[in-house]
Parts: C-alpha cells; sequence; structure tokens
C-alpha cells in the first residue's frame, strides 16, 4: 500500500518518531507501525487526523491506493459469493440431512444407533458451512474491507457507514453477541 510509505514519508519530514504521531492520532505506535509497513490501512477518522497533522488532503495520501482497494475489495468480493454460496448449500444439506433424522427415528421407529450416521453426517455439513463463515470473516479482517469500504466511500462523496442510522448500530452490538448471531 503506497498510504504505508506516504505516512512514513510525511512523518519523516515533519521530525517526528512514531510514538509521537501515534499520540497525535490516537492510536498505538504498533498501529502506526502497521500502517507504514502495509499491514493495515488507517480508518477515516485517523487519516482525517493525518491530513490534519501533515497539513495535507487526504487524496493525496491515499491516492495512489484507491485502485489497489478496488481490486482488493472486487476480488474479495467474489470469493465471498462463492463462500456465501457454499454456506448456503452446506446449511440446506443439513436441514435435509436433520430431517432425515427425524424420519428415520420417529416415522420408521428407528433405534437411535442407526441413526447416529446421519445425525453426524449432519453435523460435518453444519461444520463445512461454519468454516467458510469463518472463513469469510477472515477475509474481511486481513483485507480491511470495512475500512477499506467507507474509505472508498468517503472518496466517492458518499455517506460513511459511521454516519448513518445502520452504522451506529452495528457499532452499538458488542462481539460476543455478533459471535452468537453467526454461530446460531
Amino acid at each position: 500500500m503506497e498510504v504505508g510509505g506516504r505516512i512514513r514519508e510525511l512523518r519523516a519530514a515533519a521530525g517526528m518518531s512514531q510514538d509521537d504521531l501515534a499520540a497525535r492520532v490516537y492510536v498505538s505506535r504498533q498501529t502506526i507501525s502497521s500502517w507504514e509497513n502495509g499491514k493495515t490501512y488507517p480508518d477515516v477518522q485517523s487519516l482525517l487526523l493525518l491530513s490534519e497533522i501533515f497539513d495535507a488532503s487526504v487524496d493525496s495520501l491515499i491516492k495512489g491506493d484507491v485502485e489497489t482497494m478496488n481490486e482488493t475489495i472486487d476480488r474479495d468480493i467474489e470469493t465471498m459469493k462463492r463462500l456465501s454460496y457454499v454456506m448456503l448449500g452446506f446449511l440446506l444439506l443439513m436441514i435435509a440431512a436433520m430431517i432425515w433424522v427425524c424420519l428415520q427415528a420417529f416415522a420408521w421407529d428407528w433405534p437411535l444407533e442407526q441413526t447416529v450416521p446421519t445425525f453426524v453426517l449432519a453435523l460435518v455439513l453444519w461444520g463445512v458451512a461454519m468454516f467458510a463463515a469463518c472463513w469469510v470473516d477472515r477475509i474481511k479482517k486481513s483485507h480491511d474491507l470495512i475500512t477499506y469500504g467507507k474509505i472508498l466511500a468517503y472518496w466517492k462523496g458518499e455517506a460513511v457507514d459511521r454516519d448513518t442510522e445502520r452504522g451506529r448500530r452495528e457499532r452499538m452490538i458488542p462481539s460476543w453477541m455478533k459471535a452468537i448471531r453467526t454461530v446460531g
């Protein structure tokens, strides 16, 4: 990412250490290091603070990265679509297996030992669907897709998710509740 190199250049030109910049942007020194090394991307709020600190426009900070962000988002959206189809398919197969277990156990009065393999199959299908869901979540986190999406929305002059009602609601939901919603 070019923004990391740009931040490093501007910080060095201003004679600031990573600690100094971190204190002014209200993040940790490790976060500044991650930005400069291209491991993570600053969020919109941090970009605005950086533009004020360095007296540079947000456009000049992210200019070269917009194309990269678009490519990353397009590629990862395709992967996430495929994984969503995998999740849906395996969840439907799991539901069919559970219906089959119910038929075996209740309609045909099969003993429990004979329904166990079908139940295990349903659990395996559920496990594959959850693996795909975790993969989607990992893609979002590893590529900062949420942050990229917000930056691109800001770049295009659209409302940033933080400013919308849905964005405010999402920030209010604790992470443990999001995990339960995903698993359940």
